[in-house]
C-alpha cells in the first residue's frame, strides 16, 4: 500500500459523525489529526473552537503578488447505520476491486485528502506553492454547517481570497473531468399530525375518529400532481429557466442519460416533472421529497390500532433564484391548507441552504477546465449538481467569491449509504488535479 493510501486509511478510521454527540471526541480527534498533518507539511495551522465542532485553518506564507485560493472540505461524516448492510466495518477501510470502502471514503475525506496531498507533493517537488493557499476544513457539513457562516463573518478579512475550490461533488463518468458551476439549495421540514389522546382500537373507534396516519398520507399526496409536478402554490415562481446552451451540452454528457439513471438507481422506471430529461430534473429543477414517514404499529403481524400520531419528514431541493425561507413558508401554508379535518398539524421548519450558480466561462472557470483537461482525457463536462452544499452560497454572500466544484465522486459511490466507496484511481487523480489546478489558477 502506498504512503498516500495509508494516510487515507488513518483519516477514514476516525468515526467523525457530527450529528451524534457520542462521537464528539472522535470528531475532535480527527480535527487534531488534520492539524498535525498540515503542520508537518510546513503550513501554519489554527484550530478554531465553535459552539459545535472545530474548524481547521491552514496557510502557506502569503505573497501580495500571488492569487489567493481557498480550498474547502469537511472532515465529518454521515452515520454508518444501518450497520448490518455493510460488507465490512464502516470505519475499518478495505480495498476491493480497486475501490476503498469506508464511511467518508468519497464524502468527503478521500476528495479532501487528495487536495492536501497534492499541496504536499508540490511543496516537496518545488519548495513552494504557485498561489497563496487557505485551507478551511469544518466538522459540521453533514448537519448543515450551522457555525461556519458566523465564522466567515468574524474572519472575513483573514479569509479574503480570489477563488474557492471544493471537491465534494461528482464526476459524470469514470475518467471524465467534471466542473460543477451550480448546486441545488435545500429546505427541510418535519410535519407531525396528532389525533386522539392515545392509540385506539380500530374496530371500536375506526370511522368515528380521524386517523393521523391517513391524514399524513393525504398530505403527502397533496404535494404533487399525478405527473410529478410540485403542487405547492407559487413553488415555481422564481425558478431560473435553463439556458439553451445548457440543454445542448447536457444532452451530450456521458453517464447521465435516462437509461444510465435506471441502471445506477435500480428503479423499474423513471418518473418526474414532464418535458425534462433526468439530468435536467436533478441539476436544474426543484423538487419536494419525502425522506421519512411513519405512524402506528411497525412490528411483525397485525395490531389493529388507530394511531394517536404520525409524521413525515420532507426536503425540498431548490434552484436559482428560489429563496429557502420563502419556499418554506409556501410549504407551511400548503400543508396547513390541505390538512384533513379532525386532526392537529404541527409544522417544524428545519435547516436550509441557498442554491448556487456561477459562470463556468469566467477566467477562473477556464483555468479549472484546463486543469481538468491536464488530469483527465477529453474535454471537461460542465454541469450543475443535484445535491446541496449550503455553505457555497454563504461563501459568495460573505466573502464575495465564486466557487469551483471539481467533483471526483462517481454515481455508484454509495454516499450516505452502506458500502460507501472511492476508486483509488480517483484518489490519485485528485492529487494530480490539485497540482494542475494551483498552477493554472496562478496564471
Amino acid at each position: 500500500m502506498t504512503p498516500e493510501l495509508q494516510e487515507l486509511f488513518t483519516f477514514l478510521a476516525f468515526p467523525s459523525v457530527s450529528t451524534d454527540s457520542k462521537h464528539k471526541q472522535d470528531v475532535l480527534s480527527c480535527a487534531n489529526w488534520l492539524i498535525e498533518k498540515l503542520s508537518g507539511m510546513g503550513l501554519s495551522t489554527e484550530l478554531h473552537e465553535t459552539p459545535g465542532h472545530p474548524i481547521v485553518i491552514a496557510r502557506n506564507e502569503h505573497s501580495p503578488d500571488k492569487k489567493t485560493v481557498l480550498i474547502y472540505g469537511h472532515y465529518d461524516v454521515q452515520p454508518a447505520d444501518p450497520l448490518a448492510l455493510w460488507d465490512t466495518p464502516p470505519f475499518a477501510p478495505e480495498i476491493r476491486d480497486g475501490k476503498i470502502y469506508a464511511r467518508g471514503a468519497t464524502d468527503n475525506k478521500g476528495q479532501m485528502l487528495a487536495h492536501i496531498l497534492g499541496i504536499e507533493k508540490t511543496l516537496k517537488e518545488k519548495g513552494k506553492l504557485p498561489v497563496n493557499i487557505i485551507l478551511l476544513f469544518e466538522g459540521e457539513e453533514e448537519i448543515g454547517s450551522p457555525n461556519l457562516a458566523p465564522f466567515l463573518e468574524k474572519h472575513k478579512q483573514d479569509l479574503a481570497c480570489d477563488i474557492i475550490a471544493i471537491s465534494d461533488t461528482g464526476m459524470v463518468a469514470p475518467n471524465t473531468g467534471t466542473l460543477g458551476y451550480g448546486l441545488r439549495g435545500i429546505a427541510c421540514a418535519e410535519v407531525k399530525i396528532t389525533g386522539p389522546a392515545r392509540d385506539l382500537h380500530s374496530g371500536l373507534f375506526g370511522g368515528a375518529v380521524a386517523n393521523p396516519a391517513t391524514a399524513v398520507a393525504q398530505l403527502v399526496a397533496s404535494l404533487h400532481l399525478p405527473d410529478g409536478t410540485v403542487a405547492i402554490d407559487g413553488f415555481y415562481d422564481e425558478v431560473r429557466p435553463l439556458e439553451d446552451w445548457e440543454r445542448e451540452m447536457w444532452a451530450k454528457v456521458p453517464g447521465v442519460k435516462d437509461e444510465d439513471f435506471l441502471e445506477v438507481t435500480g428503479s423499474p422506471a423513471l418518473f418526474g416533472e414532464p418535458n425534462y430529461s433526468s439530468a435536467e430534473r436533478t441539476w436544474a429543477r426543484p423538487t419536494a421529497e419525502v425522506n421519512g414517514i411513519g405512524g402506528g404499529y411497525q412490528g411483525e403481524g397485525s395490531k389493529t390500532v388507530l394511531p394517536a400520531e404520525a409524521f413525515v419528514k420532507l426536503s425540498l431541493r431548490l434552484v436559482p433564484d428560489q429563496e429557502p425561507q420563502v419556499i418554506l413558508q409556501k410549504l407551511k401554508t400548503h400543508l396547513e391548507k390541505h390538512c384533513p379535518p379532525g386532526v392537529n398539524i404541527e409544522v417544524e421548519l428545519g435547516h436550509d441552504g441557498k442554491p448556487y450558480a456561477c459562470d463556468p466561462h469566467s477566467d477562473f472557470g477556464k483555468a479549472a477546465q484546463r486543469a481538468l483537461k491536464a488530469t483527465f482525457p477529453g474535454e471537461p463536462m460542465l454541469i450543475r449538481e443535484g445535491g446541496s452544499i449550503p455553505i457555497v452560497q454563504a461563501f459568495q454572500d460573505i466573502l464575495g467569491t465564486d466557487t469551483l466544484l471539481l467533483g471526483l465522486a462517481l454515481a455508484d459511490a454509495q454516499i450516505h449509504s452502506p458500502n460507501e466507496n472511492f476508486p483509488i484511481q480517483n484518489f490519485e487523480a485528485g492529487i494530480r488535479l490539485n497540482q494542475a489546478l494551483l498552477e493554472e489558477l496562478a496564471k
